[in-house]
């Protein structure tokens, strides 16, 4: 299970790359379902064309992010951020009855083209009829009414579910499932899908594992890539600035409610250990693993040692809500898809990958069965 971060989703490659580290060559995906929201979703639909070749799959990933420029995410020079503001301002002036596009702080188009080149869904479509993938899972939020929807392609077997305000949606999955989950809110544009508008998979996601847990893991490794909390930081007596309050919010979209999930997982599996102790077996309810990766890092002091490199434009852009090179932001963390910082990322959750690799080879039985 891979979650939303924008830029920092390069952590995830860098632990995809330890963890390959540990598998044999030529061996296949040890994941059997693949679950993404955001720039994780990127990463999972990039991995599962190529889920006999874990190897493979990885190396592909790492190459995009290796080479990243924030050009292929979105549109950053002189005159297409500041005239796609412009559009933005006349659109204002329009009447409600005109059809318009959604409103954004960036024109994303790139990183559709991006996804067109490296996510083949015919190999998807291959890897899972074969076999090697039972399937891969998309997260996105419906602005329409406020739900979270996974879309997921896979084994024959599942069956779309539907909780409170969350639900799993069988379907053909496309770029633009891609498009609407990494749809950042107010930075990139709404996505429409089947006639209603989404917007980026954590916004509404309250429970981040059901994904994986509908679609029958009985283990989930999850790499996250949220920020520990800074004491230091917490304790500062300021008046909080535009950009530290967006700072705070992507942080908290893509942050609180995985942390919250995980604690509720725990709590159940406890209580279900209580039932297996009486002898008593729950109808609805079985014994969900997991196995936490995150950093210990702190992004925005990582990402304002690139600042420079975020293009001008960019930079003169995100100045007007306070972001400058004097001043640490979670914004930029999100935004600098510059090779130099993910490769950076990318060396951490490598590093990360192997100090856990004791807690990596018990929980995918490395050398026995793989993990489901």
């Amino acid at each position: 299970m891979l979650t939303g971060g924008g830029a920092r989703a390069a952590y995830q490659v860098g632990v995809l790359k330890g963890v390959a580290s540990l598998v044999p060559r030529a061996h296949p995906l040890p994941f059997r379902i693949l679950a993404g929201t955001s720039a994780g979703a990127l990463n999972a639909a990039a991995m599962a064309g190529y889920a006999s070749n874990f190897h493979l799959a990885v190396k592909k990933v790492e190459q995009v992010w290796a080479n990243f420029s924030t050009d292929q995410v979105y549109r950053c020079s002189t005159g297409e951020v500041f005239g796609h503001l412009i559009s933005r301002v006349g659109r204002m002036f329009q009447s409600e009855s005109s059809h318009q596009h959604a409103a954004s702080l960036f024109d994303n188009q790139p990183l559709r083209e991006l996804i067109e080149r490296v996510v083949d869904f015919k190999k998807v479509d291959r890897q899972i009829s074969r076999g090697y993938l039972r399937a891969l899972a998309v997260t996105a939020s419906c602005y329409n009414n406020g739900h979270s929807i996974s879309f997921f392609e896979g084994h024959p077997n599942y069956h779309n579910w539907k909780r409170a305000n969350r639900e799993g949606v069988r379907t053909r999955l496309t770029k633009e499932h891609l498009m609407a989950s990494a749809a950042i809110p107010l930075i990139f544009p709404a996505i429409e899908l089947q006639h209603k508008y989404f917007g980026d998979g954590a916004i509404h996601q309250i429970s981040p594992l059901s994904p994986a847990i509908h679609l029958g893991a009985s283990k989930i490794m999850v790499i996250g890539v949220d920020q520990p909390h800074m004491e230091e930081h917490l304790q500062r007596q300021y008046t909080p600035s535009s950009a530290t309050i967006a700072g705070h919010l992507l942080d908290t979209i893509f942050a609180d409610t995985l942390n919250s999930d995980v604690e509720r997982l725990q709590r159940i599996n406890g209580t279900i250990r209580e039932l297996n102790k009486a002898g008593v077996e729950h109808p609805d309810l079985r014994l969900v693993d997991t196995l936490i990766i995150k950093p210990q890092l702190d992004f925005n002091e990582l990402a304002h040692r690139h600042y420079e490199r975020m293009p001008k434009a960019v930079r003169r852009l995100l100045g007007l809500v306070g972001v400058n090179h004097d001043t640490p932001s979670s914004i930029v963390s999100y935004l600098l898809f510059e090779k130099e910082y993910c490769q950076e990322l990318m060396d951490i959750g490598y590093a990360d990958a192997l100090k856990r690799e004791d807690d990596i080879h018990r929980f995918l039985e490395l050398g026995g069965r793989p993990i489901v």
